[in-house]
């Protein structure tokens, strides 16, 4: 038995690693035909596309890993059945358990390099590829209104009207207000640079302290500030929440709960991180489901071409829950989990039905 598992995974993942391939084949299409109309900004030129193009992969590689389980392990499945492999490991004393066993196995393997992309690769690679994006076509980071970014620290408005790539803020702008949300203190800086452990150095600052029957104002050349804001925080503007890795996300739902904003999508995203491996499981079992019994099975295209919609479908109805969460504010952990553990039941559930025939 260790010998024909051994072989199912290796067919399987070999399968699965041409699928994932072909699939961030044609993203990677997709992605240039998008920033074409980018070429001539700044420095962005062709190599840059590329470069900034491939750093996109590892994210697609993560969103893509349980469509290519799927994907690979049916093509995988089909060709043994075709071959008639399928039909004597089955006559040869395996039990449809011991293969599904063997299908949890592979789903394991690849469920881990899922966390490893999404953990560790994806999060920092698309950080790299925003950042280089915007220092060759000499962007800012796009920002949610034409004022800028802005941030609340317990009872501090703050407001960055750009950020460079380098961290550096543009146009800062501080505004203090009392325990009754009276303004009190208004402050502007030209620019900000940030020295490590919560201390940022502002420059040209002009400082307004307002009192019960009189301003003061004030001028600093530079001025030492002390904050919660750190880079990591404004970093997350840079990298969409599904693409943050689950400890940058706990960090920054801290951070919101602390300031009482609103966390929902984060909240959602952190969830999907937490949950998305399982569909990796759920692949490789509707995989193992969709597999025919013998060669003489007819309509193998049929299956082939209705499993591989149906992995199509849960990879977009998984985003539209997310989608559907946040607009209509469902609990995060249904949003994240219902489509992922839907078809693992459903998985589950064939593998039984086709065991009891």
């Amino acid at each position: 038995m260790k010998l024909i598992r051994r072989y199912l995974i290796a067919q399987l993942s070999s399968a699965t690693l041409f699928a994932l391939i072909a699939l961030l084949g044609l993203y990677a299409f997709f992605d240039v035909v998008k920033e074409i109309g980018s070429l001539g900004k700044g420095n962005y030129g062709f190599g840059s596309m590329l470069s900034y193009v491939s750093l996109l992969m590892p994210g697609h590689a993560y969103e893509l890993m349980p469509l290519a389980v799927l994907i690979g392990g049916m093509v995988a499945m089909t060709q043994l059945a075709t071959h008639s492999e399928y039909t004597i490991i089955r006559t040869s004393g395996v039990s449809l358990a011991q293969i599904a066993g063997t299908l949890v196995m592979f789903g394991v393997i690849f469920a881990v390099l899922t966390i490893v992309m999404g953990e560790f690769i994806s999060p920092l690679a698309e950080q790299k590829a925003e950042r280089m994006r915007l220092q060759a076509t000499r962007s800012m980071v796009a920002q949610d209104f034409r004022s800028g970014i802005w941030v609340k620290d317990n009872n501090h408005l703050i407001n960055v009207g750009e950020m460079l790539p380098d961290n550096t803020l543009l146009s800062v702008r501080i505004y203090q207000y009392d325990d009754n949300y009276h303004l009190v203190k208004s402050q502007q800086a030209e620019r900000g640079h940030y020295n490590g452990k919560g201390h940022w150095t502002l420059t040209n600052l002009r400082e307004t302290t307002i009192e019960p029957d009189r301003t003061i104002a004030k001028v600093y050349p530079t001025y030492d500030w002390n904050s919660v804001i750190q880079p990591d925080i404004l970093n997350v503007l840079l990298v969409v929440p599904e693409q943050m890795s689950a400890l940058n996300l706990m960090t920054y739902i801290h951070h919101l709960e602390m300031n009482k904003q609103k966390t929902q999508r984060y909240d959602i995203a952190l969830w999907s991180k937490l949950f998305y491996p399982l569909a990796c499981l759920s692949m490789a079992l509707i995989a193992l489901a969709f597999t025919p019994q013998q060669r003489r099975h007819g309509q193998l295209g049929v299956r082939l071409f209705l499993g591989i919609c149906l992995g199509i479908g849960f990879h977009f109805t998984n985003r539209l829950f997310g989608f559907l969460g946040l607009l209509y504010d469902w609990n995060p952990i249904m949003s994240a989990t219902l489509p992922t553990l839907t078809f693992l039941l459903a998985g589950v559930a064939l593998i039984a039905k086709q065991e009891r025939r």
